[in-house]
């Protein structure tokens, strides 16, 4: 599997979505303002990478800030490393869980001294990466007993090794059911206006030589009535407490379109993208990115000049047309307000 962030002794490493699938470029962040900006332009993307890259970011830029000795302005310049990051995407939760979750340490550490809280930080960022790669193998095992055997699984924008540290959340089930010896395929959605199936699900299953076919998204409709599609595996952004559902645009058409036609949907998130605080997904704050995404592709104009744009990054697929949500501690079955606060208050298994 790539290796989609890491951290080094130069800088946070992490692979250059852009670029992909042509060149295999990685970037080398020196600053938390470099890591936000590749957190913004979707150089890293992804809910759980997204994540692990801001905990990156933060012990980065408190790194940085004690090893220039800045530490009597410390709490101060923490806050504005903090803000900073969470100023970059607001849909993944995944974000501000671990923004929040490095607070936590900052406060419990600042007591020690500035090279041990600066150690402490950079212990619990490469922390967090190793266990979201054990959270999406956990997540995966979860998951494989639901795909169908001799059938194709359709998946939606790019949930695999590249959206996490490693392995993948709906890849990462497709991955676990594949070494379990099912004979699956799968179909991916191209994914507009960004093509991050085009682009990033099908050259990462290609890495793993698992058979993967490239379809248009409004093609979805077609294979599903057609019999072909055993389950539809998609990831997640944010899961609200009813089990509404944002992920990429496009996610509920195909939610509804496997509903009409009998096809289980399947969600894999890990606990983290939970955000029980909200009570439906309507309280879910949906990200709106730039018109020339949706009039350009490649930098080539496919719209007229002027040409008025809608593009959310984001919908919510409504909780009845999940079927199961696919967990690190187990698979949420409706009704979802008892089954994800339940799993939620489960010790970690990753730890």
């Amino acid at each position: 599997m790539v290796e989609t962030i890491q951290w080094t002794d130069a800088g946070v490493v992490m692979i250059d979505q852009t670029r992909l699938p042509h060149e295999e470029h990685y970037v080398t962040c020196r600053t938390y303002q470099e890591v936000a900006e590749t957190i913004r332009s979707m150089v890293i993307r992804g809910a759980p990478a997204i994540g692990v890259a801001a905990a990156m970011g933060i012990a980065l830029g408190v790194a940085q800030a004690v090893d220039h000795g800045a530490a009597n302005g410390l709490d101060e310049q923490f806050e504005k490393i903090c803000n900073t990051l969470a100023h970059t995407r607001p849909t993944a939760v995944n974000l501000f869980w671990a923004i929040e979750r490095m607070k936590r340490v900052y406060r419990d550490a600042r007591a020690l001294g500035p090279i041990a809280l600066r150690d402490r930080l950079i212990a619990e960022a490469r922390q967090i990466r190793l266990e979201d790669i054990a959270i999406n193998e956990a997540i995966g095992r979860y998951g494989a007993p639901l795909v169908p055997d001799g059938k194709t699984v359709l998946t939606h924008c790019n949930a695999g090794a590249l959206a996490t540290a490693g392995f993948g959340t709906a890849l990462g089930v497709i991955r676990a059911a594949v070494s379990q010896g099912k004979k699956i395929d799968v179909f991916a959605d191209e994914t507009r206006p960004f093509l991050q199936g085009a682009r990033l699900t099908v050259w990462e299953l290609q890495q793993d030589a698992i058979p993967t076919t490239l379809i248009t998204d409004n093609m979805a409709g077609y294979f599903l009535r057609g019999g072909r599609i055993g389950c539809v595996v998609v990831g997640a952004d944010r899961i609200a407490a009813n089990g509404d559902v944002a992920n990429k645009i496009g996610t509920y058409s195909l939610a509804v379109l496997a509903k009409e036609n009998d096809v289980p949907f399947f969600v894999a998130a890990p606990i983290s993208t939970l955000d029980l605080t909200l009570a439906s997904g309507d309280q879910i704050p949906i990200e709106q990115r730039a018109s020339s995404e949706v009039t350009h592709v490649f930098g080539v104009s496919v719209a007229p000049e002027g040409t008025t744009v809608e593009n959310p990054a984001f919908d919510v697929t409504p909780h009845r047309y999940v079927t199961a949500i696919i967990t690190e501690r187990g698979v949420a079955r409706p009704p979802y307000l008892v089954s994800l606060r339940r799993l939620a208050d489960q010790g970690s298994v990753a730890r």
